[in-house]
């Protein structure tokens, strides 16, 4: 086969006779990984442990809500799989589908790959446990091949080493006649094995009478075969496959499921209509990742019950790589848990981020050191400024009183999380709803405006208000009965009183007589005048009816409804005002909230690209080697191979003729040899040099950064910026 590449290679792996045994992987000690370079390692070990009982909190509690979501559509597959093996034992199977489709689940679970898993996951312990012990789990991976899919199928279904000693001595032939010859890796085998074990289960149950097909079901399960990926298997293979379980249909029950990413038409697209004939298809669709999200955040973020908090811009760095890069819920708790060991890790304070009991006795512990750190935390500092000087004094030197007023400060920062959360949502209810959503149509983005500044202050705000102050009866009765809910469950003094508050508001509402909103005598006023405008007048007299009309608007009265509206819209910026300020704004605040954004990007936002640049300008930095260190940007020849041609090649044009830049790598060479310049042989291509240079730019070519040409056989084309 022809290649571009500028090296060639075969290389040979047989396998061994014996399976080797995985080796036991060695635990890895977290708590002195975490404390490893630790700042505040006096408190490093409470951190670690409050750190580990929150991160064992957000998995349980992501796993709880993933069963929670996919609830309705593993059921609905559940059901599916159940309704084909019933209408296999009844006999109205010929008269539902044709004997030779397999039953076939397409799952369209989104483009959202890294999620996938769970699902799945979740979907073959249910199976299992409720319809058939019989079900294989694919990967497209492992399934290159039709003999590697057959085998991947068996050894998962019969759980049993499939032997391939007869495929390795007759490797040359072709591999369905070598599958056909193979009676260990055969569909016939499957069918053999899947009779046996029938007949094992039909023996021990002989001795009772059948009184419906429900023993039949039980007696013969069927084989379900998960597909992960299906856009990523090979379609000859799939297709090779499907026909060949279509052939022992009769003795197979067989159904299939196929985990889509894109679109429905996949199947049609990667299966020509023969094969997607014996396909019996059914669709379904699972929850969007958006929505996944908003759960999410709704049960791990937007909750005073969880200490651990998140600042406006690292929330919004994992917003962004969710919406911008794999739409992947999965990798947004990978990320969630990152800023949880960062903010445990990097702040020595952190061991105040728990519940409110636990963090009182967590603070009379602090030692000196810690007092040190939380007098010189901003947040802190703005607080201090604002009391009188004695009272700084006090606090700057008196390590008791500051304690006493931390306390104070963390039960106000607590209260803080317990009144904020409520209010956001009451604002979000009643402004999602709002034309061109002024406040955002997702709660986070409302959470984003009230995390960065004070969001009363915004001209969006503003602009929400007036369309508030232009909703009819209806309309704003449903929206305060929906707040009243938010806020009924909750135990706060100042939730309860708003509660109180808008229960009053709503009665009133609701107390009003649609027919006294609009006054009488002033529909008479303002209707008089139009009767006159239909008789014939004067210029002068128009004039002065049009003053009149405009004078009876200006003095029109508001009508008792639009009073309680305003009222309750000022109700509502009350609230507003007072519970949804910054987080920066209360003191203390750097104890619970984590504000790095720009740890988490790096972390989980790479540039590879600049890191493999670096890597190759400066290797001393990744290798630990001192030897290797340079100055003014240059590489020491005594570098890596690669390191060594990357800089030739930053001193070449577009085109790099290969002959010079391999005189220029053996000039370089010889040097860190120690060779003799003036000697003879010094810059001498040998064998063993010019190998070393043709595995760099392979290497270099891999990495992307040339490529082969058509212009000059003998050159290469370099495809970074920069050079002469």
């Amino acid at each position: 086969m022809a290649t571009s590449s500028f090296s060639r290679g075969c290389f040979v792996f047989k396998p061994s006779a014996k399976k080797k045994k995985k080796e036991k992987e060695t635990p890895v000690d977290l708590e002195s990984y975490f404390t490893d370079g630790c700042e505040g390692a006096a408190s490093s070990k409470t951190r670690f442990k409050l750190c580990l009982d929150l991160w064992n909190k957000i998995k349980t509690e992501t796993e709880d809500l993933q069963d929670e979501l996919n609830r309705n559509i593993l059921d609905s597959l559940l059901e599916f799989t159940r309704k084909c093996s019933s209408t296999r034992h009844h006999g109205d199977w010929a008269s539902r589908m044709r004997a030779s489709e397999i039953p076939t689940a397409a799952l369209v679970l989104g483009v959202n790959v890294p999620d996938h898993d769970m699902t799945f996951q979740s979907l073959l312990e249910l199976l299992r446990c409720s319809v058939t012990p019989h079900v294989a789990s694919l990967q497209a991976k492992e399934c290159g091949a039709l003999k590697h899919l057959m085998k991947r199928v068996l050894e998962r279904l019969m759980d049993a080493v499939v032997d391939d000693e007869e495929e390795e001595e007759e490797e040359v032939q072709h591999s369905g006649a070598l599958l056909r010859k193979s009676v260990h890796c055969s569909l016939r085998a499957l069918c053999d094995w899947y009779s046996s074990k029938t007949k094992k289960s039909s023996c021990s149950s002989s001795g009772q009478k059948r009184k419906s097909s429900a023993v039949d079901e039980q007696q013969q399960p069927p084989v379900v075969i998960i597909f992960k990926d299906l856009e990523a298997f090979n379609p000859k293979v799939l297709q090779d496959f499907i026909l060949i379980c279509s052939r022992y249909l009769d003795r197979l029950p067989l159904t299939f499921i196929f985990g889509i990413a894109t679109s429905p038409s996949t199947v049609q697209r990667m299966l020509p209509h023969s094969v997607s004939s014996l396909l019996c298809i059914e669709l379904f669709q699972s929850l969007s990742c958006t929505q996944h999200l908003t759960t999410v955040i709704d049960k791990l973020i937007l909750t005073h019950s969880f200490p651990f908090k998140l600042n406006g811009k690292v929330m919004q760095v994992l917003v962004s790589i969710f919406l911008y890069h794999d739409f992947s819920v999965r990798n947004f708790i990978k990320g969630l848990q990152l800023a949880l060991l960062e903010h445990f890790h990097s702040q020595p304070l952190s061991s105040l981020c728990c519940r409110k009991k636990e963090a009182q006795i967590q603070l009379q512990q602090l030692g000196a050191g810690d007092l040190e750190r939380i007098r010189q935390l901003p947040s802190f500092n703005r607080f201090l400024k604002e009391q009188e000087q004695q009272e700084q004094d006090n606090l700057r030197t008196d390590d008791a009183y500051l304690k006493e007023v931390c306390q104070k400060l963390l039960k106000g920062l607590h209260k803080y999380h317990k009144n904020y959360y409520p209010i956001l949502r009451c604002l979000h209810t009643l402004t999602s709803a709002l034309p061109r959503y002024p406040l955002g149509k997702q709660i986070r983005e409302l959470h984003l405006i009230c995390q960065e500044k004070n969001v009363w202050d915004s001209e969006e705000y503003q602009s929400a208000m007036k369309l508030l102050k232009m909703l009819a009866k209806d309309e704003l009765i449903s929206l305060l009965q929906k707040c009243a809910e938010v806020l009924q469950p909750l135990k706060s003094k100042k939730m309860k009183n708003a509660l109180v508050q808008l229960e009053e508001l709503l009665d009133k509402l609701k107390q009003l007589n649609a027919a006294a909103e609009l006054a009488p005598s002033m529909e008479e006023r303002l209707t008089s005048p139009l009767k006159n405008l239909q008789k014939k007048t004067d210029l002068f007299q128009l004039q002065k009816t049009l003053l009149e009309m405009n004078e009876s608007r200006r003095s029109k009265r508001m009508s008792p409804f639009e009073v309680l509206r305003n009222e309750a819209v000022e109700f509502v910026d009350a609230l507003v005002k007072n519970h949804l300020a910054p987080p920066e704004s209360k003191p203390l605040y750097e104890v619970c909230y984590y504000s790095s954004s720009a740890t988490v990007r790096r972390h989980l936002n790479a540039t590879p690209r600049t890191s493999i640049q670096a890597a190759l300008s400066n290797p001393s930095c990744y290798i630990q080697n001192d030897s290797l260190k340079s100055e003014d940007g240059s590489v020491s020849n005594a570098a890596p191979d690669i390191c060594i041609a990357h800089k030739l090649h930053l001193e070449c044009g577009r085109l790099i003729n290969l002959y010079d830049w391999l005189q220029a790598y053996s000039t370089v060479v010889s040097a860190a040899e120690g060779n003799d310049p003036d000697s003879d042989g010094f810059g001498k291509v040998d064998e063993v040099k010019h190998a070393r240079f043709i595995r760099a730019v392979s290497e270099m070519e891999f990495l992307g950064f040339i490529k082969a040409t058509k212009k000059k056989t003998d050159h290469v084309a370099r495809l970074t910026w920069g050079g002469c």
